[in-house]
């Protein structure tokens, strides 16, 4: 009987047994639908935690900016940017996840719904499509597209919310004690209130009306993937 490294030379020259009956490949298909579905939670997981990152940003800084007269509206102008770059780490993080989504949901509407739920109109070769997915993974959403899916999600939300935000603090001409804020007469005031640092209020105000017409513009691109996946997607 061989020993030692000859041995293990040998097994690892032997061929990799593949399932041939039945039951060892719904075995298979068993442990790999398993298998993405916690890649699938995994980058689900990473979404999730960017999305609460973004929502302390946004409590932190509503609350420096609001609980204080002295507090510059410029911190809420951060908080956009702030939330901007999260939000791009999480369309980032979304195309992973959609990778795993899409072979899960390719298992369960061409398997798993023929087990349940057997269509004599069921064709294609999925298997051979999930095969190649496999040898050569790729994005199934551009980042563009995963951009503006989140946006429409849960940021868009957030950005309203820092907005209306914003607003009030240029508006206010000075939050009181009591918490009642004494609003401004003039458009002139809130040009002047809206100024930050050396760029005067004017500039100011474009530059935020131009970048929630981006937001918008954006949001409103997102494209729906209703067709395959069913209205249930994230």
């Amino acid at each position: 009987m061989t020993t030692g490294p000859e041995a293990a030379r040998g097994a690892a020259d032997a061929p990799v047994p593949y399932p041939r009956t039945p039951a060892e490949i719904i075995t298979v298909l068993a442990h790999y639908h398993r298998a993405e579905i916690a890649r699938m939670a995994g980058w689900r997981d990473r979404i999730d935690r960017t999305t609460n990152w973004a929502i302390t940003v946004i409590a932190a800084m509503l609350s420096v900016s609001l609980s204080t007269p002295t507090a510059h509206h410029g911190v809420l102008l951060f908080a956009m940017l702030l939330v901007l770059l999260l939000l791009g780490i999480e369309a980032r993080r979304y195309r992973f996840f959609d990778v795993y989504r899409h072979r899960v949901r390719r298992l369960e509407r061409c398997y798993y719904a023929q087990v349940f739920a057997p269509r004599p109109d069921q064709t294609g070769d999925w298997g051979a499509a999930l095969g190649a997915d496999l040898r050569h993974p790729e994005f199934h959403i551009s980042l563009a597209d995963a951009f503006a899916r989140r946006l429409r999600r849960n940021y868009g939300w957030m950005f309203v919310i820092l907005a209306l935000a914003w607003v009030l603090k240029i508006t206010s001409a000075r939050l009181q004690e009591a918490g009642r804020g004494e609003m401004v007469h003039s458009a002139g005031e809130v040009v002047g209130n809206a100024a930050l640092g050396p760029l005067p209020g004017w500039l100011v105000l474009g530059a935020v009306a131009l970048f929630y017409g981006w937001l918008l513009a954006v949001g409103l691109s997102a494209g729906r993937r209703d067709g395959e996946d069913g209205q249930v997607h994230v």
